[in-house]
Parts: structure tokens; C-alpha cells; sequence
């Protein structure tokens, strides 16, 4: 996985937390993972977990503009080689 982008969903459910070992194992096989969160996962896992796995920031509203004019969903999705959304 070195040197691909990956974009990881996480949603809301009991097995949120299995997001994070996911998250850390392709961050060790080399991918650069970047988290966007829904409400609901922050339930069960808090962003700061993803934060300290990635050394990135999570984002949780995706309509925010923060680096991509028509909202940061569009920049996030044409940066990733793969989308993955788990649980």
C-alpha cells in the first residue's frame, strides 16, 4: 500500500472501534490514511484516536471549505486512490 491515499469512512455502530485497527494497519504498510467521521461515530470512537493513528486531521463536516473551493468532499475524493467506508 506504500505511497496510496486512502480515504476511510467511519460510521456509526458498535464496531466503529474496529475502524481504528484498520486504519493503523494500513497506516503501517505504508498507505497515507486520511478519516472523515459521521456524527454517530463519534459515539463509539472518538476522532482523536484516528488523529494520533494518522497524524492528520479528521474531518466530520465535508461542506466545510477548507482547502478545496467547491468543499473539502470534492478535494478529499479526487486525492484518494481508494474510498473505504467501515463499518
Amino acid at each position: 500500500m506504500g505511497g496510496r491515499e486512502i480515504l476511510l469512512g467511519v460510521t456509526g455502530g458498535v464496531a466503529a472501534y474496529k475502524a481504528a485497527d484498520l486504519c493503523s494497519k494500513l497506516v503501517q504498510s505504508g498507505a497515507s490514511v486520511t478519516v472523515v467521521m459521521t456524527a454517530a461515530a463519534e459515539k463509539f470512537i472518538g476522532a482523536t484516536t484516528f488523529e494520533a493513528l494518522t497524524n492528520r486531521p479528521v474531518y466530520r463536516d465535508a461542506f466545510q471549505p477548507v482547502e478545496h473551493f467547491r468543499g473539502e468532499h470534492i478535494g478529499l475524493a479526487q486525492r484518494a486512490d481508494l474510498i473505504v467506508v467501515a463499518p
